[in-house]
């Protein structure tokens, strides 16, 4: 029954509800529940998958190949512009932003232009994104630069020079490093492939967001470092595994008095350009028609000013070097290095599906469209694959390509396709042009772009006052990933990470519920002043999940919380047991005794008459009457004493611990393994030793069944001992132990219609 109040000004909503008790056997009956629920067996889902129609077929050639399902819908009046405008911008940023990234992944630059290509024809095809701009990432780049630099280092290239001097062979070296870096993409893109075939998608999930900007913004820090030598114009030596942007860093400052000044010039004043524009673009975004491509500006004035002035030849500025025209023709990667990479392409294949992932479904929310996870691992698996034939190495999507084309009006990924026209249009014709173009202004490029990641440590302060967990996870991320390799530390960050959430499983918040007044509401009575303890009754309930892992914890708690002390009162009973059968068997010997006593006495009593008759006073008999009832007296005294004390114990023992009914609340649970079910059936005898009752409450439906086949009802624990609700299994133990305990006054007075 609903009922609305209506008083000073507010409205109160108000129902009442009367009903039976209801265990599990009346709710079953109530509710039929249907004991076998049909499953459908991996054999017919093999064969429903194997089916062929017509129907089926389109379904299925619409799923793997998204871009027929939009397209034919595609609204040339609505979206043509903005995707015009937007893949203009976006491939505007592709062009300075391939070649320079190439540097991070140690291959010539044009091969950072393939990579802004191919990869952004296979996405159009097979995404399901429509906002994400797929192509070259710094961190991606970074690690795919490790994997080459350790198969291919400069070391292995070393040839005599003119005047005895010990040169590299770079175009030897280079050819090397872009075979390393397909195999790696191919082995990327097969993982990615299988992973999304076998709909396991969700992996992402195990790599939570704290994690992902900790490690992005630790791989930054590589990315900076890794640049500084295009910036000085100098030559470390190379450094891997643990520390070694330790030494990397020593290295570096060592040779900071060899810097080259017209390097270190042009990167000085280039940054000063990129740093001003973007943030003109960052304050006055919104009033700007298209952000300034400040990026193309300073890579076509770089290029104009080492051309003219030969800075090559006159200043020695390191500079881009040769740019083929024209495409590469397709070619199989070496597959022989695969024994070698394998895992840092898995690595490389979780980092870069994780960032495609969290981008493609934060535009999805805001947008209002569905991505779908398992056919992203694909398309971007597809995006290797394909590449890695065309010499490209791994992407992913860029967040600030991806802003950009969101912001300035993309609203498909036509966007995408054309801003790969652009692409292409530079490396048929255009390519040559920027041969002239020194590294070093690549390199500020690099930097400027990284300032998205290293605001990301403004999450700092933020996780500190929200969530202390997560800072650490995002702490130790970034930690691991500075101080170790990049693959080294993601593997010590993703267990880091699952660490704290089994330290948090088996470190749950354990605590005892009481009843709101007048409401059918248990609350934690630590939480809420209103909330009380029922008397004779103790509802407990634990925040996390109970398995193996925490089932010893969660017995603990319950006999901490409960203040049942089982194995002290076990011991009483037992030693009261003892001492009634001690008692009996004294209380036997006694009587033995006393009648020994008695004929004794009755004998010498009747020798002293015979001899002494006369002699023999009234008083004495009585007072030899008096003294063997006194003895005797005492005797029963004696015998009764270590009882009397053992009962005060017990009793002392019992007004602390009144308790007659425990109530596990399982709405947490939704799963029941061995080492519960075993714990569970222990906490149940134990307390029934002490004459405590055990109930559950709250128990899904599938936890039920779980309980079913694990044997867990007998004779003894049935299923009345389960209530679908706590308010439930209060009512049935008032009602119990008000039929056993009359003088229980809550009892009789607890209603079992609830008011709200």
């Amino acid at each position: 029954m609903h009922m609305k109040k209506a008083g000073m000004g507010v409205s109160e909503e108000k129902f009442c509800v009367e009903r039976i008790i209801l265990d599990e056997v009346r709710l079953g009956e109530l509710a039929q529940r249907q004991n076998e629920i049909k499953a459908t067996s991996l054999k017919e889902k093999v064969r429903d998958s194997m089916r062929c129609s017509a129907g089926q077929l389109k379904i299925w050639i619409l799923t793997w190949i998204p871009v027929l399902s939009w397209v034919p819908k595609y609204s040339i009046q609505e979206n043509a512009l903005g995707d015009l405008v937007s893949g203009v911008s976006v491939g505007i940023m592709h062009l300075p932003q391939g070649m320079a990234y190439a540097l991070l992944a140690s291959v010539p630059p044009v091969f950072g232009l393939y990579t802004s290509f191919y990869p952004v024809l296979i996405y159009f095809i097979f995404g399901t994104s429509r906002h994400v701009s797929v192509g070259t990432f710094a961190v991606i780049s970074i690690m795919i630069g490790g994997v080459s630099e350790r198969l291919a280092p400069d070391d292995r290239f070393l040839t005599n020079g003119t005047n005895g001097s010990v040169i590299v062979d770079t175009v030897a070296r280079d050819e090397l490093r872009v075979k390393v870096a397909a195999a790696t993409t191919l082995l990327c893109g097969i993982f990615q492939v299988l992973l999304g075939l076998v709909r396991f998608g969700f992996v992402v999930t195990y790599l939570s967001e704290p994690l992902i900007r900790g490690y992005t913004t630790g791989a930054a820090t590589h990315v900076v470092i890794s640049q500084l030598k295009y910036i000085f114009g100098v030559s470390p030596r190379r450094f891997s595994g643990p520390l070694q942007l330790g030494y990397t860093l020593v290295d570096l400052g060592s040779l900071l008095p060899l810097t080259h000044i017209p390097t270190l010039v042009v990167s000085l004043v280039a940054l000063t350009a990129l740093i001003i524009v973007k943030e003109i673009n960052s304050c006055y975004g919104h009033k700007l028609l298209l952000p300034i491509p400040i990026e193309l500006m300073v890579i076509i004035a770089g290029t104009l000013v080492s051309h003219y002035t030969d800075m090559r030849a006159v200043n020695g500025v390191d500079v881009v070097g040769d740019i083929p025209s024209g495409l590469l023709p397709p070619q199989v990667p070496e597959v022989c290095y695969f024994s070698s990479i394998v895992g840092d392409a898995f690595a490389v294949a979780v980092v870069g599906y994780a960032i495609n992932i969290s981008l493609g479904k934060t535009f999805a929310l805001k947008y209002g469209y569905k991505v779908d996870s398992n056919q992203e691992l694909v398309a971007l698996g597809l995006c290797n694959v394909i590449g890695g034939f065309f010499k490209c190495y791994s992407v992913t999507s860029s967040m600030s390509r991806s802003l950009v084309q969101e912001s300035s009006g993309g609203k498909t990924q036509v966007a995408g396709l054309i801003s790969a026209v652009i692409v292409l249009i530079t490396v048929l014709k255009l390519g040559p042009v920027f041969e002239a173009l020194p590294k070093a202004v690549l390199s500020t490029i690099v930097f400027v772009n990284l300032k998205g990641m290293f605001m990301q440590c403004q999450d700092i302060p933020v996780l500190w006052k929200n969530n202390k967990i997560d800072l650490l996870v995002w702490v130790v991320t970034f930690l691991c990933t500075v101080l170790l390799n990049l693959d080294l530390g993601l593997a010590a960050s993703i267990s880091f990470t699952l660490l704290t959430v089994i330290f948090r499983t088996q470190r749950p918040r354990y605590s005892l519920l009481g009843r709101v007044p007048d409401t059918e509401l248990y609350l934690e009575t630590e939480s809420y002043k209103e909330a009380k303890e029922i008397p004779g009754v103790t509802i407990f309930r634990s925040s996390a999940m109970i398995f193996y892992a925490n089932a010893e914890l969660y017995n603990e708690a319950l006999l901490e919380k409960c203040g049942i002390n089982v194995a002290k009162l076990l011991k009483l009973k037992k030693r009261k047991k003892e001492e009634e059968k001690h008692a009996e068997k004294m209380a036997k010997k006694r009587q033995v005794t006393e009648q020994d006593k008695q004929t004794g006495v009755l004998r010498e009593l009747a020798n002293r008459m015979v001899i002494s008759m006369r002699n023999v006073s009234e008083q004495k008999h009585i007072f030899i009457d008096n003294g063997i009832a006194t003895v005797t007296q005492g005797n029963i005294n004696l015998g009764y004493q270590s009882e009397q004390d053992s009962d005060l114990e017990d009793k002392e023992e019992q007004k602390k611990t009144n308790i007659h009914s425990i109530i596990l609340d399982f709405t947490p649970v939704s799963f029941i393994d061995t080492v519960t079910l075993k714990t569970l059936k222990n906490i149940i005898r134990d307390f029934a030793e002490v004459d405590v009752t055990v109930y559950i409450a709250g128990c899904q439906v599938c936890v039920v069944q779980q309980l079913e086949r694990g044997d867990f009802f007998s004779e003894s624990v049935t299923k009345c001992r389960l209530f679908p609700s706590v308010h439930d299994a209060v009512l049935h133990c008032l009602s119990q132990s008000g039929k056993e305990l009359p003088s229980s006054k809550f009892a009789l007075e607890m209603p079992c219609v609830t008011r709200l």
